[in-house]
């Protein structure tokens, strides 16, 4: 079977995953701390509903394929075909009540990822990609994303969720970018690499990834024309130190100066 064959079916996980999320945004919900340290992971019943929405699609239509989950850990995850999931990329913003959260679902064929979809349903927008070509569905119609050109860093727009999910060595090494950046902000999750892709931003750069809050990303990113890889230039989907770069020439500049 070819990507092609899959495209329908992911519209389903996004369309059921986001009916079962919508009833709990900006309500009072009760909230669960996933951390074992200081630093507070959160999660709620909406996470895991979404999740366990999805897992049981994929198992009704797909009972040979492989799972790796956020919320219900990894099931097959050696078959050929396995799907990657996050329920809610941002759940801290989603418990704080903003919009720029999504749901994750990739599709890896032995390994690699070989098509993603960011799904904001509050919004109504989703972002996919094949790696070939990546496309946009919204409010404001359907269009393909194209990351924009940007010569050098000196003229680059760069996110990262905060440099505060950083260990002290790495939060030194980034603030070598944020001196250099035109412009650095903080927040967005999975939405910051969905802008990249559009055009909208030029450099993300974060640490401390899992595969479910990245793989799904990297086909929409590639596709769109952008690079993905790790701080050492290595393929993306099993998380870590992440760079993402719309333009080659700003994720070359940024890698020599995360590596210097």
């Amino acid at each position: 079977m070819t990507v092609i064959d899959f495209s329908a079916f992911i519209g389903r996980l996004a369309t059921a995953s986001g009916e079962t999320i919508l009833p709990f945004f900006r309500t009072s919900l009760s909230i669960d701390d996933k951390s074992k340290t200081k630093d507070f992971d959160p999660v709620t019943e909406a996470d895991r509903a979404a999740e366990a929405v999805m897992r049981r699609l994929i198992k009704a239509n797909f009972p040979q394929h492989g799972i790796v989950g956020e919320e219900f850990g990894n099931e097959r995850e050696d078959a050929d075909y396995v799907w990657v999931l996050d329920p809610i990329d941002g759940t801290k913003s989603f418990i704080g009540g903003f919009p720029i959260w999504g749901t994750l679902i990739a599709l890896l064929h032995k390994g690699a990822p070989v098509f993603g979809m960011m799904h904001q349903p509050f919004i109504g927008e989703r972002f996919s990609g094949d790696n070939g070509s990546a496309n946009y569905r919204g409010p404001s119609g359907e269009r393909r994303l194209q990351v924009r050109r940007c010569a050098s860093l000196s003229e680059a727009t760069t996110y990262t969720t905060s440099p505060l999910l950083m260990n002290e060595r790495d939060r030194a090494i980034f603030g070598r970018i944020e001196m250099g950046a035109r412009l650095s902000r903080y927040g967005g999750d999975c939405y910051s690499y969905c802008m990249l892709a559009a055009g909208h931003v030029d450099l993300v750069v974060e640490t401390e990834l899992k595969p479910y809050d990245i793989a799904a990303l990297i086909p929409i990113i590639t596709g769109a024309g952008g690079v993905v890889t790790t701080w050492e230039g290595k393929p993306a989907q099993g998380g870590g130190r992440i760079i993402a770069a719309g333009d080659p020439r700003v994720h070359e500049e940024a890698l020599k100066l995360l590596n210097g």
